[in-house]
Parts: structure tokens; C-alpha cells; sequence
């Protein structure tokens, strides 16, 4: 017996397979053979179940050739507390404690800004009549034995480059023998003014008390905010601390604890947060300090120290200003 058979005809060979095919139905399209209606009917049935198996691998092919991507997403929003603010008014107070020492250091500052830039002394810049805080209870420093340190001085200072002197402002750092002295130049002569400046303001500053009860003689918050609401409701007097940093002046500080629920932050957006209207004055009581027009704002933690100098930013007055906070 061969291992291959060979048919007569082609309609043997599909009889064959119609007959041992697992293939349903193929075998009524033989044995209805004399039944044409029925062979029409099997065999139409047959097409249709084809057709819709290759239409079914078209829907498949298509949807996989297009690369659909299926994202659910689902948000959650949980209320959060509203972050501690502070503003500063740029306008620091003369304390009466160390008045004398503050006018020796206007003096001082006059002269040096005499010797660098030949200015007239007679045209004083600075006020000593400005308004001064006075803290009861305690006396004035002139007695304490402090005096200024002049190992610390302004002076004008030459360098060579490229071959051609060049004339920089910078100060000399000194110890108690007026020896081994430590020299900084800068730029420009009022960055080094004012560093200067800063050195010996804060030297004095120093001398004063750790604590000291300046609230009789602090500003009205209504002095330097016209409005101010969060969430569309107007602030409480509860709602802000008062404190004076002696280089950014009178500040105040919203929602420094955190634990009033009237700061719970529902909603994203400028309507739902904190909105100020500031006022934006400038007294010069310290010239030299107040150098910026406008407001200190620093956003930080609850209970925490603003460190303004270096993490607080000036806004300039005149403008309105948007801050966006994200967590």
C-alpha cells in the first residue's frame, strides 16, 4: 500500500476531506449532495462563519495596530493647612536704647562716604529727628562702655590689571591691635557701604535686650494692610503675630501656628488663598538699611523663625503680585 494516494479528481479529494474533517458542518455539503437547497444552505452557512472569523481578526488586527492606551485615573484631594506667611515693611526702628550709638554711626558713614566720594557732610542724608521707639524700664547704653569699632573701616583700594590700576571700594577687618587684618573689595562701592554698614548696625543692635516689649509703640496692622482675607472671608486679629527684625523693620506673621481650622485650604486657586492689600511706605528711619521700597514676604513652616535674609523675597510696591504654593 503507497504512503501517498492519489485522487481521480479533485471533487474525490474534497469528498475526502469533507468526510474526515473535524471541521462541523463540512460534511452535510457531501452527503445533501442531491439535496441542492441544502448543499446552498450548508454552504453559505460556511462562508458566513468565515467571513465572520476574518472580520473578527480585522476588528483584532486594527485595534492592535493603533496602539490604544488605557488610563484610569482617580484623584483624591485631602483639606490641608495653609502655610505660616510674613511680611515686613522694610522700615526698621531706631530704638532710643542705642539712639547715640545709631547717630555715631550716621556720622561715621558720612565721613567715609566723604573720603571715598568727596560728598559735601553739610547735605545730611541722614534724619536723627525720625521718630525713635522708647522701651520703658530700661536705660540708655551710652554708660554701658560700648563704643564703635573703628579696626573696621571703609577705604579705597588699588589693584593692577592688564597693566592699568583699577580703584576698588572695600573695607579692612582688623583685631583689637589694629594687626593681622583681613581686606574684602567689591564691585561696587554701595554693595561695600552697605555691608559695612550692616556690621556695625548689628553690633549695635546686640547691646540690646534679648526681649523686649515694643507693643505699645507698634504699628497698626490697618498702617500697612488696606485688606486682607483668605478664602474670601476677612482676616481676625487673632490670625496674625506682630514682631520687630531690626534690618526688615515691623513684621507680622499669618497663621504662624497652624492649628486654626478658619486656615484649612480646600480649593486651588487665587480666590481661595490669602489676599493682601499693603501699603508700601517708606520713612527712611535707617537709609542704609532700607535700601528696597515695598514688602519682605517669606512662605514657611508653622512654628518656625522666618530667616528672612535668606530665604524671604522683596516685592516692589505698585504692581499686584501672584505667589503659587506647591506641595
Amino acid at each position: 500500500e503507497g504512503l501517498i494516494e492519489f485522487y481521480g479528481s479533485f471533487q474525490e479529494m474534497f469528498e475526502f476531506f469533507c468526510k474526515n474533517t473535524t471541521i462541523h458542518g463540512t460534511i452535510r455539503l457531501v452527503c445533501s449532495g442531491k439535496n441542492r437547497l441544502k448543499t446552498a444552505f450548508w454552504t453559505g452557512l460556511l462562508l458566513a462563519s468565515f467571513g465572520v472569523l476574518y472580520w473578527q481578526f480585522a476588528l483584532m488586527f486594527s485595534q492592535f495596530w493603533a496602539y490604544p492606551v488605557v488610563l484610569t485615573m482617580s484623584m483624591h484631594s485631602e483639606p490641608k493647612m495653609f502655610p505660616a506667611v510674613t511680611i515686613c515693611n522694610l522700615d526698621p526702628y531706631r530704638f532710643e536704647l542705642v539712639s547715640e550709638h545709631l547717630e555715631q554711626l550716621d556720622r561715621m558713614a558720612e565721613e567715609s562716604l566723604t573720603f571715598l566720594y568727596g560728598i559735601n557732610t553739610s547735605a545730611r542724608l541722614f534724619h536723627t529727628r525720625d521718630r525713635k521707639i522708647h522701651v520703658q524700664g530700661l536705660a540708655n547704653l551710652s554708660s554701658s562702655g560700648f563704643k564703635l569699632s573703628h579696626n573696621f573701616s571703609l577705604l579705597r583700594m588699588s589693584e593692577f590689571r592688564a597693566g592699568k590700576r583699577h580703584s576698588r571700594v572695600g573695607f579692612q577687618l582688623c583685631n583689637s591691635t589694629g594687626g593681622n587684618c583681613f581686606y574684602k573689595t567689591y564691585s561696587s562701592g554701595m554693595d561695600a557701604i552697605l555691608e559695612w554698614y550692616r556690621f556695625h548696625y548689628m553690633n549695635i543692635m546686640a547691646q540690646l535686650p534679648v526681649i523686649i516689649n515694643i507693643s505699645r509703640h507698634q504699628e497698626q496692622l490697618e498702617d500697612m494692610v488696606y485688606s486682607c482675607q483668605y478664602d474670601g472671608e476677612p482676616c481676625r486679629p487673632s490670625d496674625y503675630v506682630h514682631f520687630h527684625h531690626p534690618v526688615f523693620g515691623s513684621c507680622y506673621t499669618f497663621n504662624s501656628q497652624g492649628t486654626d481650622p478658619f486656615w484649612t485650604a480646600t480649593k486651588p486657586g487665587i480666590p481661595y488663598g490669602l489676599s493682601l492689600i499693603l501699603r508700601a511706605e517708606q520713612r527712611d528711619h535707617i537709609p542704609l538699611l532700607s535700601t528696597v521700597a515695598g514688602v519682605r514676604v517669606m512662605i514657611h513652616s508653622h512654628n518656625q523663625t522666618p530667616f528672612l535674609e535668606h530665604e524671604g523675597f522683596d516685592i516692589r510696591p505698585g504692581i499686584a503680585t501672584a505667589i503659587a504654593i506647591r506641595q
